[in-house]
């Protein structure tokens, strides 16, 4: 292995482990009880579910993996977007291996990201359910605020009356209190004999609020609910059953209308992806051509460049990835060659030209219905006398607004720096992409440590320069208390970890799950708009 390839394999190594080490939930005990129980794991269910060899994309896998002593691995739930019958679906399966599939915060959080996928791509979701209720602890952050757990019935209902988004709910063991109606506001709900239970409330609660003593099964089983209730629609003899009869019931839906890109023949890349562990540098702040990343991710690395000649800190163009047209906009790296008479400009900056350019280019993209890729490398916006002057601030807004305007899906895939007003800019978690992807290299942060310590520390630098001493003990330690607390935070598993990114992605899975992503992104002609676009109510039937 090269010097240059130590850093983007280290990380890369390092987070495979934890993944790896997340996938397992609760731990192979805990699996082992849910098989005494008749049951699959939370992870064979959607395995089963999904179909043979297609594409998964995890969404948040990392999340709460740093919090609760290591006690949530994934928040207690699994969520992605696979494929079923050949159609793309979101999945949120509970995980009963850690704590009973209960609800955290974190929890919460990710439920939500994966309705708001289903929403803006308009593709089925469905919800294999086996939890515990609400994590009582943590009450405070699950059950009240504006997005508490209130707001997944409130997406369940958007869905259910205006946006006509298929919602198909299993209930595979306990789904307790409230949590009950995540089911019942879906469209149709299957159960299991003999492992499901739905209610309000269990048989505890019943005996100490009414003093009658009942059996779980009699109290809201499967088939209670299906015999008597009619709360639930289909009953399986086991899990394996109730996969098959989801399966069955997806094949039936009907497509809605998608974008009609014309799709080619998908060509390799130009360069193996095993090349962008050379490529990139092992110190962060050095430079590199992105155009050989692009190699190796763009079908044949063929760009078609926009006005490759003026502000090429900014690179833009036309491509294909996996045969699926898109536009992309990227940072380059390093030092570059200015026009005749300019000063040479530093890669990763985006200056007043690099800002128009972009904006007109998004402008263009959204205009013509073309998805736009974001590969992110910048550590903001030009500042000083001559980027002032020349009207940085009016630029930086117009590239900020066309993109938060576009209309278009906007994939997100950070490799290296996303700093300041730039990750803004190219389109960061705030403006609402439809996915947003990193590499373990990623680093989100305001600024750099460096830049944060001379930020705060700078005026006593200068002094302690100027009369020849060294900075204070006070100032020494806050400086590298500092620089640890960045290096801490900048680190892509901790984005990870607080859902600011969707999912750390390798380099060898980055093509094809771009790929994916823009496939998905495809179900829907748009505006990819917000959370989820309402049609016109007028027109939306109201039943």
């Amino acid at each position: 292995m090269s010097p240059a390839a130590g850093r983007l394999r280290a990380l890369t190594d390092e987070y495979r482990e934890l993944a790896a080490r997340l996938r397992e939930g609760g731990g192979s005990a805990r699996v082992a009880k849910m098989h005494q129980q008749g049951k699959l794991s939370p992870r064979e269910r959607v395995e089963g579910l999904l179909d043979p060899d297609s594409p998964w994309l995890e969404l948040g896998l990392l999340v709460a993996y740093d919090q609760y002593d290591g006690q949530a691995p994934g928040a207690g739930v699994i969520t992605g977007v696979g494929v079923v019958e050949d159609r793309e679906v979101v999945v949120v399966a509970n995980d009963a291996t850690v704590k009973a599939g209960s609800w955290w915060p974190e929890t919460i959080r990710k439920i939500l990201r994966a309705q708001e996928v289903a929403m803006r791509q308009r593709i089925p979701i469905i919800y294999l359910v086996d939890s515990a209720g609400v994590n009582l602890p943590y009450q405070g952050g699950v059950f009240p605020g504006q997005y508490g757990a209130a707001r997944i019935f409130y997406y369940n209902s958007i869905m259910r009356r205006y946006l006509h988004v298929p919602q198909i709910s299993a209930v595979m063991g306990s789904c307790i209190a409230g949590g009950a109606y995540l089911p019942a506001l879906s469209d149709v709900i299957f159960m299991v004999d003999g492992t499901s239970f739905m209610g309000l409330g269990g048989p505890n609660l019943v005996k100490g609020a009414t003093g009658q003593t009942i059996d779980a099964e009699t109290l809201g089983g499967a088939k209670t609910h299906t015999e008597q209730s009619g709360v639930a629609h289909y009953r399986a003899a086991n899990d394996s059953e109730c996969l098959t009869k989801i399966r069955q019931y997806i094949a039936r839906l009907p497509l809605q209308e998608k974008v009609s890109h014309r799709v080619l023949t998908s060509r390799p890349p130009a360069r193996p992806a095993t090349d962008l562990y050379d490529i990139l540098p092992q110190d962060h702040r050095l430079s590199y051509d992105m155009r050989q990343v692009l190699a190796c991710i763009l079908d044949a690395g063929a760009l078609d460049e926009f006005q490759p000649d003026i502000a090429r800190e900014m690179i833009c163009g036309h491509a294909h990835i996996e045969g699926r047209p898109v536009a992309v906009i990227t940072n380059q790296r390093g030092v570059v060659k200015g026009q005749p008479g300019e000063r040479p400009r530093f890669g990763g900056i985006v200056y007043t030209g690099s800002a128009e350019k972009v904006a007109y280019f998004i402008e263009t993209a959204s205009r013509e219905r073309l998805p736009i890729l974001f590969i992110q490398d910048v550590s903001g916006f030009m500042v000083g006398p001559e980027a002032e002057q020349s009207g940085i601030i009016r630029a930086g807004a117009r590239f900020v607004e066309a993109m938060a305007t576009a209309v278009v899906p906007k994939i997100v895939l950070t490799i290296n720096h996303a700093s300041g007003a730039g990750y803004y800019a190219m389109a960061g978690q705030g403006f609402d992409p439809d996915f947003l992807l990193s590499w373990p290299t990623g680093r989100m942060g305001v600024m750099e440590g460096e830049s944060a310590v001379m930020a705060v520390h700078g005026a006593e630098l200068e002094r302690a320069k100027r009369e020849k001493r060294e900075p204070s003990e006070e100032a020494k330690a806050s400086m590298s208390s500092m620089r640890a607390d960045y290096e801490h935070q900048l680190d892509a598993k901790f984005a990870g970890a607080r859902g600011f990114v969707d999912a750390i992605v390798t380099p060898e899975e980055t093509r094809d799950q771009l790929a994916f992503a823009l496939r998905i992104a495809a179900n829907y002609p748009g505006p990819h708009l917000g959370p989820f676009v309402l049609p016109p109510l007028d027109a939306a039937p109201l039943r």
